[in-house]
């Protein structure tokens, strides 16, 4: 562990007396489990050591600082104002030192570890399970964790390795690997046609059943692109949701017309359970990459879980054929 110093302003003096104690890490590893077990009893079965060691070393780690951290009783312990915030600091020490181990680890090692992966809900429910069985086909020993969210991740602070998104980029301090610009078409299952009647001009939507993504109440507009260029069409729909494999669930129980990626429906049409509708229509969507962050070491099992996705993900059908 490094020199701590300890600064003590003497304000009539005007002088500064720096302090140097030696802080033993086993100290600071000790005082860490102390902190996320709240108990001494537990730490010390964390640990592996007596618990008669753990107070030893906490107590030495507060000998070593000139300050308590931790207030003890016979029933129970609460950390001080310095106890908090010591544990901010040496916490994020330690995950920084435990970072660096890893990499170091996979170099000699590169088929083994964790990577955590985000992505949307929707591919995330039903492309990507399959991306990821083949995956650990090859690398048996390469555990992925799937954070499907909706939500933008942040992957420095989340402590996330990887992240499929769409749109546009927010975050330029991000390494982006580009994937595929897809789009979005008019869908509904046979037994909606059957029921409704199948719409022929873009106009027809508006006396159809619509289930909307992301319309505040119940409203949204159509950009599309049409046999004579841009069109707009602003629509109704009485289903809305902030997912899309709930669109899709929905087009598929014959609640309604959607407009939905095509790599979500892809399959569905080839088996006939859902019909693409309006097929002179399409929404551009935005373009798809895979980003993670540049500022970290990229330890060997992630740079193998990158290159898998992206030879995967360019059979990824983004567009009818």
């Amino acid at each position: 562990m490094t020199l701590v110093s300890l600064l003590r302003y003497a304000h009539q003096a005007e002088i500064i007396v720096v302090v140097e104690r030696t802080i033993s890490f086993d100290g600071v590893t000790a005082f860490l489990a102390v902190v996320e077990t709240s108990s001494f009893t537990k730490a010390a079965s964390r640990l592996g050591i007596a618990k008669s060691a753990v107070s030893r070393r906490v107590s030495e780690l507060e000998d070593g600082l000139g300050v308590r951290l931790i207030h003890r009783t016979t029933r129970k312990l609460h950390l001080t104002d310095a106890g908090v915030e010591y544990a901010a600091h040496v916490g994020r020490a330690v995950t920084a030192l435990t970072d660096a181990n890893e990499a170091v680890r996979d170099l000699g090692d590169s088929t083994r570890g964790r990577v955590r992966l985000t992505a949307p809900v929707d591919l995330g429910s039903t492309y990507l399970p399959n991306v990821l069985r083949r995956f650990r086909e090859k690398y048996p020993d390469i555990a992925v964790d799937c954070l499907l969210s909706g939500r933008r991740i942040d992957l420095v602070a989340e402590g996330v390795d990887l992240a499929l998104r769409f749109g546009p980029l927010q975050d330029s301090s991000l390494v982006a690997r580009k994937l595929a610009t897809g789009a979005a078409f008019f869908a509904a299952s046979p037994a909606y046609l059957e029921k409704h009647g199948t719409p022929k001009k873009l106009t027809d939507l508006l006396t159809h059943e619509l289930v909307l993504f992301r319309a505040p109440h119940g409203k949204t507009r159509f950009d599309l692109e049409g046999p004579k260029g841009p069109e707009s069409i602003d629509v109704t729909g009485k289903l809305t949701a902030d997912d899309l494999s709930f669109l899709l669930k929905a087009v598929t129980d014959g609640a309604g017309i959607a407009l939905l990626p095509w790599f979500l429906v892809a399959t569905y049409v080839d088996a006939g359970s859902i019909v693409r509708l309006l097929p002179k229509y399409r929404q551009p969507g935005g373009a798809g990459h895979l980003v993670y962050p540049s500022a970290r070491l990229l330890p060997k099992r992630v740079s193998l879980l990158i290159d898998h996705l992206l030879d995967e993900l360019k059979v990824l059908r983004m567009e009818p054929t």
